[in-house]
C-alpha cells in the first residue's frame, strides 16, 4: 500500500466518522424540534400514591368569600425611575395566609374621596404564609391627551401608607405556572413583570432543577423593577437564565451588562436565544407585545397549549383559528343585544369579542377593573336572554346578572346597561 492511498484511507474514515457524528446530531435535533411542534414531550404523569400537603397545587377557588381587611406592613419603591412601589400586605386576624397559583392576582376595593373602585393587581412574590405582596407602577395622564392618570395607581402611590387597611379579595385568575418539569420561559414587558416575578421566585424556591428563562423588556436602565435581585438570582441558580432587554437604552446603560439585548423581545430573539425544547411560554405585557409574540410563536410552531398569556389594561389579543373562538359560541344571524338604559338595541357580531368590547365599540360606557372576570366591576343585570362564557369567571356574579367582560350572548339577549 502506498504512502497516497494509505492518505486516502484515512481521509475516508475521519469523513465517515464526522458524517455519523453529523447525522446522530441532525436526527436528535429533528426529534427536539418535532416536539416542539407537535407537543410531543408530554409531563411524565405522577406517582399513584398521594403527594405531600406541601406540593399539592392549591386549588383554583376562593380561599375566602368577600372582602378581607389586610393592614400594609411596609411599602417599597422597587426602580431607579420611582415609579413602581411594592405594598406588604399581612391579615388583620393574624391567621395564615393560604397558599395561591404563582401568576394570580389580587382584587382591591378602594374608597377614594368621591367613589368606590375595584381593581386587580398582580401578586409579585411566591406564596408565603404571613404576607402578600403587589408592585404596583403609577400610571400618568397619557400625553398630548385630556385624559386622567390612572385613579388607583396614583391613590396607591399617594395615600396609602404603613398601617392603612384596605379591603382585599381572596387571590383569583386563570393565568398561573404550572407545576409539571417543562422547561420554562418567562416574558415580561413593563409593568407585566410582576406575574412572571411570582412564578420565578416560586419555581426557584419549589422547583430549582427546572430550566427558566426570563426575557424582561423596558426602554431603559431607570425601568426594570428589582435589577440587582434579578440578577442576583441569575448568578446563584444556574438553571435560571435572565435577559433584559432595552428598547432605547439610556448613554449610560452598558450593553452587555445593563441589558444583553437593544430591542424589544420578540420571536427572532427568542429563536436565536432559545435551543429546541418544549418550552412552556408565560407571556404578560403592552399589547403589541403581546400580539406580536402570541402570533409569532404559533406562527413558529409552537403548539397552543404551551402558549400562557395575560393582557392587561385594554389588551383583547386574537389567536389563530385554531383556537376556540368566541363566536363559536352561538350563530350571530338572529342575535340581538339590547342595551336597556342605553336605549340601544344592536345585532351581535361574532367579531365583536366579548359584550363588554361590544359595548365600548357602540359608545356605551361600563365600568370594568381586570376586564378578566375577577374584579366583578361589570357585573350587569340580565333583563332577558342567556350568555355563555370563554371560561368560568373568578368573581360569582349574583344571579340573573354576569361580567360582560368574559362573557358573549348565547341567545338575543337585554342588559341593564
Amino acid at each position: 500500500m502506498t504512502s497516497l492511498s494509505l492518505l486516502l484511507w484515512i481521509a475516508l474514515g475521519i469523513a465517515l466518522q464526522v458524517a455519523l457524528w453529523l447525522g446522530i446530531g441532525f436526527w436528535r435535533h429533528w426529534l427536539e424540534y418535532q416536539a416542539l411542534r407537535g407537543g410531543m414531550a408530554a409531563p411524565v404523569p405522577a406517582p399513584a400514591e398521594a403527594a405531600p400537603a406541601e406540593a399539592r397545587e392549591p386549588a383554583n377557588v376562593a380561599a375566602w368569600p368577600g372582602f378581607r381587611p389586610f393592614r400594609v406592613e411596609r411599602r417599597q419603591i422597587e426602580d431607579a425611575a420611582r415609579s413602581i412601589c411594592s405594598f406588604y400586605l399581612v391579615p388583620t386576624d393574624g391567621q395564615p395566609l393560604p397558599a395561591f397559583l404563582p401568576g394570580q392576582f389580587l382584587t382591591f376595593r378602594l374608597d377614594l374621596p368621591t367613589e368606590q373602585i375595584v381593581r386587580c393587581y398582580s401578586l409579585s412574590d411566591a406564596p408565603r404564609p404571613d404576607h402578600y405582596r403587589v408592585s404596583i407602577k403609577r400610571v400618568p395622564a397619557p400625553a398630548g391627551s385630556d385624559l386622567p392618570p390612572g385613579r388607583s395607581s396614583n391613590h396607591f402611590h399617594d395615600h396609602v401608607a404603613v398601617g392603612d387597611i384596605l379591603q382585599v379579595r381572596a387571590p383569583g385568575g386563570h393565568f398561573h405556572i404550572d407545576r409539571g418539569d417543562a422547561p420554562v420561559v418567562l416574558i415580561g414587558g413593563g409593568i407585566g413583570i410582576t406575574p412572571m416575578l411570582s412564578m420565578l421566585h416560586w419555581r426557584l424556591a419549589a422547583q430549582p432543577g427546572r430550566e427558566v428563562w426570563l426575557f424582561y423588556g423596558v426602554r431603559n436602565g431607570r425601568e426594570p423593577v428589582m435589577k440587582a435581585e434579578l440578577e442576583a438570582l441569575a448568578a446563584a441558580h444556574p438553571n435560571f437564565r435572565l435577559r433584559f432587554c432595552f428598547s432605547d437604552p439610556l448613554p449610560e446603560d452598558r450593553p452587555g451588562q445593563d441589558y444583553q439585548h437593544h430591542g424589544r423581545v420578540d420571536v427572532s430573539l427568542l429563536r436565536m436565544s432559545l435551543p429546541l425544547k418544549p418550552y412552556h411560554f408565560y407571556i404578560c405585557g403592552p399589547t403589541p407585545m403581546m400580539e406580536s409574540l402570541v402570533t409569532g410563536l404559533e406562527d413558529w410552531g409552537v403548539p397552543e397549549a404551551r402558549i400562557h398569556f395575560e393582557a392587561f389594561g385594554p389588551a383583547s389579543i386574537k389567536r389563530q383559528p385554531a383556537s376556540a373562538p368566541l363566536e363559536a359560541m352561538a350563530p350571530a344571524s338572529d342575535i340581538v343585544v339590547t342595551f336597556a338604559k342605553s336605549g340601544k338595541q344592536l345585532p351581535w357580531q361574532p367579531a365583536s369579542g366579548s359584550l363588554l368590547e361590544f359595548a365600548e365599540a357602540n359608545g356605551i360606557q361600563v365600568d370594568s377593573g381586570c376586564r378578566a372576570g375577577g374584579c366583578g366591576s361589570c357585573q350587569t343585570t340580565i333583563q332577558s336572554g342567556e350568555v355563555s362564557y370563554r371560561q368560568a369567571p373568578d368573581y360569582d356574579p349574583e344571579p340573573g346578572s354576569c361580567l360582560l367582560c368574559c362573557c358573549a350572548p348565547k341567545t338575543s339577549v337585554t342588559l341593564e346597561a
